[in-house]
């Protein structure tokens, strides 16, 4: 049976909403520079994580989820734009923003033990 990997998924179910965001965005808002950013690096979470699941070392792991949370915080970044330039209702960001934010820990919390394994 395989295991489930909680940050593997939660990274692609973010991926979706991102996704569903722009879309939303763009038809809706016609809204194309913010969401673009947010859609590249929203996503690349999730693919950086996949990267670094199949990574052939510890460290190549590492240096790809370190890539993932760099996307997160860039992620973060474009999340608060849209909510500050009213693109995105205060409700609708806090949704979004509270999955982001829990996806920067869960990978700091990574990162940080995978250092204390490797030294």
């Amino acid at each position: 049976m395989e295991r489930r990997n909680l940050v593997l998924e939660k990274s692609y179910d973010f991926a979706l909403r991102v996704i569903k965001m722009y879309q939303h965005l763009s038809n809706e808002k016609k809204e194309f520079i913010l969401s673009k950013q947010v859609l590249r690096s929203g996503t690349s979470i999730g693919a950086n994580v996949e990267e670094a699941i199949g990574g052939h070392t510890k460290k190549d792991f590492a240096s790809k989820l370190a890539i993932a949370y760099k996307e997160a915080r860039e992620t973060s970044y474009w999340l608060r734009l849209l909510k500050d330039t009213q693109y995105i209702n205060p409700r609708a960001f806090q949704s979004i923003y509270k999955d982001c934010d829990e996806l920067l820990r869960l990978l700091y919390s990574i990162i940080k033990t995978s250092k204390t394994q490797t030294a």
